[in-house]
């Protein structure tokens, strides 16, 4: 029965689209000074058809033609929304309305099959519950212990010769890949005390895994961009398509993450080891194995994909900028000159001197302003609510922010809010944070990422040690900005291919 409401739906979308294309053209003045462009019966959904491969883009358009950097939009299968890039607006539902602003049903249902209860999909007690065991270990050991462990030797014994033997043999590498099994491998460590050694030997291990994870991770977040709401519902339940390769991309995530419950709590029964976070999570005797797995698998995804995303564009932007590279070598060269003897190149950086990388700090904040890991977020209303620019949001309604979109804002940052400049977040030479309510990259209120630090930590580590010791020519059409895959994190399609020369050899 519910099989001709569909078929009168797909009528009443095509009619729309022929309208839409062929008899009233909009025009970019039009869709920016209106907002999203909606028709009868099927909303924004036209318009979002036609640019769903650029949403970034489109609605970072549109949201810059809107009096507050806000917009109302709706689409067929009740979906009503406002999306934003005010950061008052921001501030209201991540920080000020928190508890009006959960995940929501729609958001848990679409990740639930890749993240399960995970902390990402988790709201209320749940989400409490988690948070407070993985804050306690963030807050204790972790930070210092990832920094002079884990980065250290990962960095010297294994990313710094794969990259030395590549410029050694001319060898083309994906560095986007290269730093997602660098991330990968640091995260399985610190959370799980395991090493898969995906970076190890040639840099191809843990190749299934890998791509795995990637198809399930990239096939999940299509869900929210499908046309008709239900239709990966009706996918997944006939098993073809992409719902098919996601249960057995899914399959294989969570058999690589069975073997780790499974070796812990044999561990457990033998020891008492509580030295990391999953064994903090594996103490609590009523969390049950599959609730394990999912804690492993938000966990991963943090760890791993977040960090190497960021890395990723903030390589490419600095391929092209040689005068910031400069600037960079001259900071890491005072911090190695300091207190009156030379630190060779090579030689392990201590905690302290990570710290004293302001500028690094500032190019690294600055390229995740433009090309921020977590390009969107999408929240759910519990109740009727009013931002704080005046826009009404309805119960049921899904409230977004687009973080992409806030780095391209001139009310945010200013005319040159385009320009890649890391001095912005400099103050007589000292980094200056600001709020995150503007720069909400890391999540920002009670949910701001608890990894902050430690992320930030490894990438100025990493970028130092490669900056210092080798030149990198991306292999890539210059001055054109490389197609964005957006997934559940912001990847560069295709990867980021380069070739490496020594720096010390010149």
């Amino acid at each position: 029965m519910e099989l001709f409401p569909s078929l009168s739906l797909l009528f009443i979308t095509f009619i729309s689209l022929y309208v839409y294309f062929f008899l009233k053209p909009t025009s970019k003045a039009e869709t920016k000074a209106s907002g999203f462009k909606s028709y009868p019966l099927v909303g924004v959904l036209p318009e979002f058809l036609r640019n769903r491969h650029q949403f970034l883009q489109w609605s970072t358009e549109v949201l810059s033609g809107c009096a507050t950097q806000t917009a109302v939009f709706n689409r067929p299968g009740k979906i009503h929304g406002v999306i934003t890039a005010n950061p008052l607006n921001v501030e209201h539902m991540l920080k000020t309305n928190f508890e009006n602003y959960p995940k929501g049903p729609r958001f848990n249902s679409i990740l639930e099959d890749f993240l399960g209860q995970g902390i990402f999909n988790a709201d209320g007690e749940l989400w409490r519950g988690q948070r407070k065991t993985a804050s306690y270990e963030f807050n204790t050991r972790s930070l210092r212990n990832f920094v002079m462990e884990n980065v250290t030797m990962e960095i010297q014994t294994r990313l710094v010769p794969l990259l030395e033997k590549a410029a050694a043999t001319d060898k083309v590498l994906d560095l986007q890949d290269v730093l997602e099994r660098f991330a990968f491998d640091n995260i399985c460590k610190v959370a799980f005390n395991v090493d898969p050694s995906c970076l190890g030997g040639d840099g191809t291990t843990g190749g299934e895994f890998m791509t795995a994870f990637e198809e399930a991770t990239s096939i999940s977040a299509d869900r929210f961009r499908y046309a008709l709401p239900g239709l990966w519902k009706i996918k997944k339940l006939l098993g073809i398509g992409s719902e098919k390769r996601l249960a057995q991309s899914i399959s294989k995530v969570h058999e690589f993450a069975d073997k780790i419950i499974s070796s812990r709590l044999e561990e457990q029964a033998t020891k008492n080891n509580d030295e990391d976070l999953l064994s903090r999570f594996v103490g609590n005797s009523e969390n049950s194995p599959e609730f394990l797995r999912d804690i492993v698998i938000s966990v991963i995804l943090a760890g791993r994909d977040t960090t190497s995303s960021a890395l990723t564009w903030f390589f490419w932007l600095l391929s092209s900028r040689p005068e910031i590279q400069e600037n960079i070598l001259k900071e890491l060269k005072t911090i190695r000159q300091q207190y009156g003897k030379t630190k060779n190149i090579g030689e392990a950086y201590n905690f302290d001197e990570l710290r004293q990388m302001h500028y690094l700090h500032a190019a690294i904040s600055e390229s995740m302003r433009l090309f921020p890991p977590v390009s969107i977020d999408t929240k759910y209303c519990s109740d009727d609510d009013t931002m704080p620019d005046g826009s009404y949001v309805g119960k049921g309604w899904y409230v977004t922010y687009n973080s992409y979109a806030m780095g391209r804002m001139i009310s945010v940052w200013g005319q040159d809010c385009f320009e890649y400049k890391p001095e912005r977040w400099l103050e007589n030479g000292i980094f200056k944070p600001e709020s995150p309510f503007k720069f909400p990259v890391f999540n920002a209120g009670p949910r701001i990422c608890l990894g902050k630090d430690m992320a930030y930590i490894q990438m100025k580590y990493i970028a130092a040690s490669i900056l210092e010791r080798l030149k990198m020519d991306v292999l890539l059409e210059r001055g054109k900005c490389p197609e964005m895959l957006l997934s559940l994190t912001l990847r560069m399609k295709g990867g980021l291919p380069v070739s490496m020369k020594q720096r010390l050899s010149e």
